[in-house]
């Protein structure tokens, strides 16, 4: 896989977002706002928003997921920060499998979401001189882009 894929949460509604493949980070991150717990049938869950494009505030997915734990992340200036971690599926090259996902403002970050080595490990190799070596960038763009005028009907 190259440095950066699109990738695709079908568990969120997100048909593709663009991740960096980050071997450096344990854990995967996914940028969220609004991250609102809540219980139900004694269940602690928590739902949040998503812009699942880069340079994009106004096209937003809304999603919901079962917090598997709380776990205090060093963010990449290195200050400690406790995130919701929720389990989802991610799917690439026609492969589908669950992450862990830590939940995170990454709104100043170039990138919505990291593909951290606990998610890669085992599946693929990291050639990090190349871009989407597993998704066609063209393709994913009109995914998020069918995704963005769906998004403000």
């Amino acid at each position: 896989m190259g440095w950066r894929e699109w990738v695709a949460l079908p568990e969120f509604g997100i048909p593709a977002i663009k991740a960096k493949i980050d071997t450096g980070a344990r854990s995967s991150a996914l940028h969220a706002f609004d991250i609102e717990p809540f219980t139900e049938n004694g269940t602690q869950k928590v739902r949040f928003q998503v812009h699942p494009i880069q340079r994009d505030t106004k096209s937003t997915a809304i999603a919901c997921a079962e917090v598997l734990d709380r776990r205090e992340v060093r963010n990449s200036g290195g200050k400690a920060e406790l995130r919701y971690v929720v389990l989802t599926s991610v799917e690439l090259a026609g492969r589908r499998w669950e992450i862990e996902l830590t939940l995170t403002n990454r709104d100043v970050m170039g990138f919505r979401m990291l593909l951290g080595r606990q998610a890669v490990r085992g599946r693929f190799l990291v050639d990090p001189g190349q871009s989407y070596l597993l998704s066609r960038d063209e393709e994913a763009a009109h995914h998020a882009q069918a995704h963005k005028s769906h998004a403000h009907e």
